[in-house]
This record gives structure tokens, C-alpha cells and sequence, in this order.
């Protein structure tokens, strides 16, 4: 079996992964990711222990026992290019021998849920509400670097292209579908669902002008009636689609929680954030170990 060269997979001194400084004995199958580094912590304090703490850049890492299930809960920072590094050294740690080089004859697969903080789109998806994205919309062109034919859905891309009049220029948006395993596993009649829809910037790729022109004035209007069949665009935010898309291509289960904390439709904010955000993890912490 071919060795993956030194170049392509950078190990550490010490025998971690290069950006996340985790070795493949400190990280857990069920996995949470949040963005914020600060995070991590407002969710392992309700851990029963925590056996490995890790922090390198804005890559937060920390494992432990929550009702005795062994969880690691990892800060990924902002953006699709840091879920392309946080997905494909999190599958090295657990596919790949670190000592051969080698692929592993037998794969794992990696249980991942993101908790994090959104704005709905929709007037009917309050503040204070969970939201489970059943697809993600990526617009960041992230994933187009891999060969990505066969895990998109193709008929809501083309519906999305048409609906937005999409430039081409800026790439074609692909789109996918969380993992069916764990919308079953985290799904209740309280959570709303629908299409996150993932920018690969904070400005200019989610509308914001401040000095620059941006290239489609109306294009967040078009996401906010965008529809497929029962489908809908509920929010927008920067990371769901790049780690369903890397979660399909690398065989792991991948599914995005969302505290809303603001209505874009109706133009409120929740008036204590903090205790929504809570509200999800203290959710997601229980139904991670169902």
C-alpha cells in the first residue's frame, strides 16, 4: 500500500496531527464541534471528567465522559477553509496509521454534531428556537477542490441556480444532506428543519455592504423565498455544508444544530442569547449519549 508522503499529512514531533495537536488516542468517536474556542468549555463543564485539553491557533480541543460516553468537543474557528483542515486531520487520526503511513484496512466512522448560533430567514422561526439543518448549500466553493460527483443533490442545486439567477462566475453551489442516522437520532417536534445555506465570507458573501459593492444586491432576498418541493432556506451561516460535504466523501456522520438568536424577517433579537445557546447544548449533550 502507498505511503501518504510527509508533505501531504503532517505529523508533529510528539506524534499529533499539524494543526489540531491531537494524537489518535485523545479523540472520541462522538465528536461536537463548535466555532468559537470559548465554547468548548461552556459545554465540557457539564462533563463528568475530562481526560485530554488541547489548543493550538483557534483549534480548541477538548475530551472526556459525559454520562460515561466519551466525547470530544472541538473548536473549529470560522469558515469553510477551516473545516477543510479540522475534517480531513480528524479522519487522519482515526483512518490513518500514523506509524505506516498507510490507509487502515478497517474504517471508522466518526459521529459529528455541530452546536452553533444563527439568524433565521424565516418570520416563522422564532429566536430562542432550534433549528436542524436537513442540507447544506455551499456557496463557498470549498468543496469543488474534491471530486464531489455523486453526494450532491443535483435537482435542488440546478433549483437553487435558477430561483437566485446565480452568477457562475462565482462557482457553482453545491449542496448536501445531513446524515439520515443522526437527524432521526436528534430530531424532536419542538425543532424546526430546513436548507442552511453556507457563504464562505461574513460580508460581502452573506450581503453585508459597507464601502465595496457587491455583486447581487437582491441575492439575499432570493435565499429567503427559496424553495424544493417541502424544503426551504431557513438561515445562513459558514461552515454546515463544507462539513456535511467532507463528512459524505469521508464516510463519517455529520449533522448542524442552530440556536436562533436573531430573525432577519422580523427583525428581533433573542434577549438572552447566552441561555438559548445553553438550551442547545444541555439538548445535544443528552441526546448524544441516547
Amino acid at each position: 500500500m502507498e505511503k501518504i508522503k510527509e508533505s501531504e499529512l503532517i505529523i508533529n514531533p510528539d506524534g499529533s496531527v499539524y494543526h489540531l495537536n491531537v494524537r489518535p488516542q485523545d479523540i472520541a468517536n462522538d465528536i461536537i464541534f463548535v466555532g468559537d474556542q470559548f465554547r468548548v468549555e461552556a459545554i465540557t463543564k457539564y462533563f463528568d471528567s475530562i481526560e485530554f485539553s488541547t489548543q493550538k491557533r483557534e483549534f480548541k480541543t477538548q475530551t472526556g465522559t459525559y454520562k460515561g460516553k466519551k466525547i470530544s468537543v472541538i473548536s473549529t474557528g470560522i469558515g469553510p477553509d477551516n473545516i477543510d483542515i479540522v475534517m480531513n486531520e480528524l479522519d487522519a487520526l482515526v483512518n490513518i496509521d500514523f506509524e505506516t503511513r498507510t490507509n487502515k484496512s478497517e474504517l471508522t466512522h466518526l459521529n459529528i454534531v455541530r452546536v452553533g448560533t444563527s439568524g433565521s430567514l424565516q418570520a416563522d422561526i422564532p429566536v430562542d428556537s432550534i433549528l436542524m439543518s436537513t442540507h447544506g448549500i455551499g456557496t463557498d466553493n470549498m468543496l469543488r477542490s474534491y471530486a464531489i460527483d455523486g453526494i450532491t443533490e443535483t435537482e435542488i442545486e440546478n433549483a437553487f441556480i435558477e430561483h437566485t439567477n446565480w452568477d457562475m462566475t462565482k462557482g457553482r453551489p453545491y449542496i448536501i444532506e445531513a446524515s439520515s442516522k443522526l437527524i432521526e437520532k436528534f430530531a424532536s417536534s419542538e425543532m424546526h428543519q430546513g436548507i442552511t445555506v453556507t457563504a464562505g465570507g461574513f460580508y460581502g458573501a452573506q450581503g453585508r455592504v459597507i464601502r465595496i459593492p457587491i455583486q447581487d444586491t437582491e441575492l439575499n432576498s432570493k435565499i429567503d423565498s427559496f424553495k424544493f418541493n417541502s424544503l426551504r432556506a431557513t438561515n445562513l451561516e459558514m461552515e454546515t455544508a463544507a462539513i456535511y460535504g467532507l463528512s459524505k466523501l469521508l464516510s463519517h456522520h455529520s449533522l448542524s444544530l442552530n440556536a436562533i438568536i436573531a430573525n432577519r424577517a422580523n427583525g428581533t433579537f433573542s434577549e438572552d442569547p447566552y441561555a438559548a445557546v445553553e438550551k442547545l447544548i444541555q439538548y445535544t449533550l443528552e441526546k448524544i449519549t441516547q
